[in-house]
C-alpha cells in the first residue's frame, strides 16, 4: 500500500525543484548586474542624473581614487585625501552598456575643465571616469568620439578602477528627500535645496552650452 510520505513526495521534490530554479534565476540576475564608477563633480547631481536611466537600478554616492581609507565627506571635501566625489552605477548590460553610461556621463558635464566642476572647485569635484581593464578601452574610445563632437580637448581622464567608499545616509537621494535642513535660501526640504543648488552653480546652462541638443539630462 502506499504510504503518505510515498504519496507526498512527487509533490516535495517538484518543490525542491521549482525553489532551486528560482534561486538559480535569482543568482544570475544578480551575476548579470555590472557597476560603473564616475566623478563628475557634485554627486548629487550626479546620482540625480543617473537613476533615471532605463537599465540603471542603482546609484549611491562616495568617493574614490584617494589616499586614505573609508573617508567622511568633511576630509574629502577639506582636500588632502586625493578622492573624488564619484557615484558608483549599477546597471542591467542587456538593457543599458557600459559605452553608452560613458556617452551620457561625458555629454552631463564639462569635461574640458581641470580644476573642478561648474560653481565647485578643487580636487574632490573633478571628473574621471575609473574603469576596469575590461571598461577602459571602451571609455576612451568614448573620449576620442566625444572630443571629436565637441571640437575641445577633453581632460577627463581615464584611471584604474579604485576602491569605493559610501557616502553616508545624508548625501544618499539627497535630490529628492524631504527632510527640513537649514540653507542660506532658509529652511528647505533637501529636494528643494538641491535645486536651487543646481541652478545657482550653473550646472545645466553650462552643460547645455557645451553639448546643445546632445545633453542627455538638461532639456531643450
Amino acid at each position: 500500500m502506499q504510504t503518505v510520505l510515498d504519496q507526498v513526495k512527487p509533490v516535495i521534490l517538484a518543490a525542491a525543484i521549482a525553489l532551486g530554479l528560482s534561486v538559480h534565476c535569482t543568482q544570475a540576475g544578480a551575476a548579470e548586474q555590472q557597476t560603473a564608477l564616475f566623478a563628475g563633480g557634485c554627486f548629487w547631481c550626479v546620482e540625480a542624473d543617473f537613476e533615471g536611466v532605463d537599465g540603471v537600478t542603482e546609484v549611491v554616492s562616495g568617493f574614490a581614487g584617494g589616499m586614505v581609507e573609508d573617508p567622511t565627506y568633511k576630509q574629502v571635501v577639506n582636500g588632502g585625501t586625493g578622492h573624488y566625489e564619484a557615484v558608483e552605477i549599477t546597471y542591467d548590460p542587456s538593457r543599458v552598456t557600459y559605452a553608452e553610461l560613458v556617452d551620457l556621463f561625458l555629454r552631463s558635464v564639462d569635461p574640458t575643465d581641470a580644476g573642478g566642476q561648474f560653481c565647485d572647485r578643487g580636487e574632490s569635484y573633478r571628473t574621471a571616469i575609473f574603469a576596469a581593464p575590461d571598461q577602459a578601452g571602451v571609455a576612451n574610445a568614448a573620449i576620442a568620439a566625444a572630443q571629436a563632437e565637441l571640437g575641445q580637448q577633453i581632460v577627463t581622464p581615464v584611471l584604474p578602477a579604485s576602491a569605493f567608499y559610501p557616502a553616508d545616509d545624508y548625501h544618499q537621494d539627497y535630490y529628492k528627500k524631504q527632510d527640513l535642513i537649514l540653507t542660506r535660501f532658509g529652511p528647505r526640504s533637501k529636494e528643494k535645496a538641491y535645486k536651487l543648488y543646481r541652478a545657482a552653480c550653473g550646472r545645466d546652462e553650462r552643460v547645455r552650452e557645451l553639448w546643445g541638443n546632445a545633453a542627455p539630462f538638461v532639456g531643450g
